[in-house]
């Protein structure tokens, strides 16, 4: 039998207790494969002395003196959850028994661990006396692992003995990438074999980083944080949970720890608070240049029949018109700036009119490193600036406000706000307006927070911290391969900023390096991680350089991929690029419209695989108001042709057929 996640492990809500049900209904799933699930597990016993807690589907071991983890599901499978830590911790004290929890030192390391059962999952808390780096937990050491979830854009589940991905080639074994800025969500995941799994959550994302090393030709993960009284990161919390196993399951996990916690955003309560976000439901995104910024433009795609669109321009000196806008807005569009609260240059010779601020503002906001130097800003140019000297100035100047003022003088109702919802957060030693990475965050969020009172508000790769404040994002669809960024540098390739209507960064079309585009784009690993957290919260899209034009070989595969995420696609456009694509942006937009307004606002409740080489996979979103069923393959699956969707709302006859490819 092929894989596949069972219902309940996208379906938090169920139960505050997901675990038995979540194996129960795996195991049911699994019941050709009852052999195996009955079969013993391959982790060594639980060590002499170590503390035991219940968990939803078993209970866990841990090792006081090393912190090996070790789980036995109630099934009678046994598994390794973690190898012991490679840090020198030195003798532990004696073992405190609370209820629910147990409490012990390492008092050569000046570490104190807690260990409790916490809502069905195993919370492991360490706190340190003292600056240090401790690497913790080491995952996927066990035999039983079979697969390894990977937090990267959308999401990726990938075979933990895949040559490929063990080689060079992957561009994964070897690295090392920060879980507050690298991944987008701070979990991960491996399946042991049929119907048994583990969720990885780590709250205390900042100063957390994860490595991936190969062994033995097997992909292991290593989570490691930094200790750091400065940064505020002297504590570091990670809980386990066990799960069915399936693809998705740990971000099914990681949505109800954001609801536990209420940190769960809504879109429908966007909606309720601003109706305007209602016009991102069934909308694709396009960023507008040249004559594609005019009223007539957009007459053009009314009359193609482009029912939705959130229509967006960059910050080059020539805005949208009122004229234009009021047109889009009569369209029933959302329209609105790209802009940016954190890049500043000196106004004599500033490159962009959004990195021009009034005042001292810069040199005087700059982030400062830990020897006083500025943060370089965009494009090597200029400084980063620091989000804590706005907000101590924002009273009393307004910089922030009055540049959203300017900017949407023309009556948009939408806002792009470039960075701020991303990872890359700053430690600030200016002694004017020190800040920790904690801090940057809350200050980012509490400027969006008051955008999004009166715009449709917009951010790049937006981190899950950031879902309640954003009705949508650019980026965390696109699980980016390092070697990107490399390749973008390459002006004679991939395009420059230039001609300035119509930049061949965004217009030229680009072929990726075969192992670029199989990590990033390959269908057989791509899982969707970030819909499963997070769908229902905010409406979530591909980076806006790597519109949907420009990367021709990847087409079929990306709309594909938006049908059966129900995300939208993202276009560039200009005069002729509207001329040659509009009639094809138009034939997609109106077969995606009614599938989002339907299931926009809804949780992505299953997603399965149907064939055993993975390339038929299925969604399910809500109480089964739609599912999606993708045939990335080359044969026909069940009457369904190979680059072909299917998409069947509740009440609906017969399936809605596109095929991409075929348009």
């Amino acid at each position: 039998m092929p894989p596949t996640i069972s219902p309940a492990a996208a379906h938090p809500h169920r139960a505050a207790r997901r675990g038995p049900r979540l194996l129960a209904l795996g195991s049911a799933l699994f019941l050709t494969c009852a052999v195996v699930v009955q079969q013993a597990g391959h982790a060594e016993p639980p060590a002499a002395g170590a503390v035991e807690l219940p968990v939803d589907g078993g209970r866990v071991s841990v090792d006081p003196a090393t912190l090996a983890v070790t789980a036995r599901t109630d099934s009678g499978r046994t598994f390794q959850l973690s190898a012991p830590s490679p840090t020198d911790l030195g003798e532990p004290g004696a073992t405190v028994r609370g209820r629910d929890q147990y409490r012990w030192t390492f008092p050569g390391k000046g570490l104190t661990v807690t260990a409790r059962a916490e809502r069905g999952r195993l919370r492991v808390t360490l706190s340190a006396a003292r600056d240090q780096k401790v690497s913790w937990p080491v995952t996927g050491a066990d035999r039983a692992a079979s697969s390894l979830q990977w937090a990267r854009g959308s999401g990726l589940d990938i075979p933990v003995g895949d040559r490929w991905w063990n080689s060079a080639d992957g561009g994964l074994a070897g690295s090392e990438t920060g879980m507050s800025e690298g991944l987008s969500l701070p979990l991960w995941g491996y399946r042991f074999g049929s119907g048994a799994g583990v969720s990885y959550l780590t709250p205390t994302d900042i100063g957390t980083s994860l490595k991936v090393t190969s062994q033995q030709g097997r992909l292991r993960t290593t989570a490691s944080h930094t200790f750091d009284a400065g940064e505020g990161t002297r504590t570091y919390d990670t809980t386990f949970a066990l799960t069915d196993g399936g693809a998705v399951a740990p971000a099914a996990d990681y949505r109800s720890w954001l609801k536990e916690h209420g940190r769960l955003g809504s879109l429908r309560e966007k909606i309720e608070k601003n109706p305007d976000s209602a016009r991102l439901l069934g909308a694709f995104h396009a960023y507008a240049w040249g004559a594609a910024r005019t009223p007539e433009a957009v007459g053009k795609l009314k009359r193609l029949g482009v029912n939705r669109l959130w229509l967006g321009y960059d910050a080059d000196g020539k805005p949208m018109s009122r004229a234009a806008v009021r047109a889009a807005k009569d369209a029933g569009y959302l329209v609105g700036p790209y802009d940016t609260f954190s890049n500043g240059q000196d106004p004599k010779d500033a490159d962009s009119p959004t990195a021009v601020w009034p005042g001292r503002v810069h040199p005087d906001f700059c982030v400062r490193d830990a020897d006083g130097k500025p943060e370089t800003g965009f494009g090597g140019r200029g400084c980063y600036l620091s989000s804590q000297a706005f907000e101590q100035a924002e009273r009393e100047h307004g910089y922030l406000a009055d540049r959203t003022r300017k900017m949407t003088a023309n009556g948009a109702d939408s806002y792009f706000l470039d960075v701020d919802a991303t990872g890359e957060l700053f430690r600030d030693h200016s002694p004017g307006h020190p800040m920790t990475k904690a801090g940057d965050r809350a200050n980012r969020t509490d400027r969006m927070r008051r955008l999004a009172k009166d715009f449709v508000l917009g951010s790049e790769t937006a981190q899950p911290w950031a879902n309640r404040e954003l009705a949508f994002d650019h980026g965390a669809a696109t699980p980016v391969d390092d070697r990107l960024w490399k390749l973008q540098k390459d002006k004679e390739k991939w395009g420059a900023y230039y001609p300035k209507d119509a930049p061949k960064a965004f217009f030229k079309p680009v072929e990726l390096p075969a192992d670029v585009a199989k990590a990033m784009y390959d269908p057989a690993y791509r899982v969707p991680l970030y819909e499963t957290a997070l769908h229902g919260s905010l409406v979530n899209a591909e980076r806006w350089e790597l519109s949907y034009g420009k990367l021709p070989r990847q087409k079929t595969d990306r709309a594909l991929l938006a049908m059966l995420y129900n995300n939208p696609l993202n276009y560039v456009l200009d005069g002729p690029s509207l001329d040659r694509d509009g009639r094809e942006l138009a034939t997609l937009q109106r077969y995606f419209e009614p599938l989002h307004k339907a299931a926009g606002t809804e949780r992505l409740t299953s997603f399965e695989r149907l064939t055993d080489d993975r390339r038929v996979q299925r969604t399910t979103f809500g109480d089964g108001t739609l599912t999606v069923t993708a045939n990335f393959g080359s044969s026909s699956y069940r009457g369904l042709p190979g680059g072909c969707v299917d998409a069947e709302l509740r009440g609906d006859s017969a399936p809605r057929r596109l095929c991409p490819g075929r348009q």
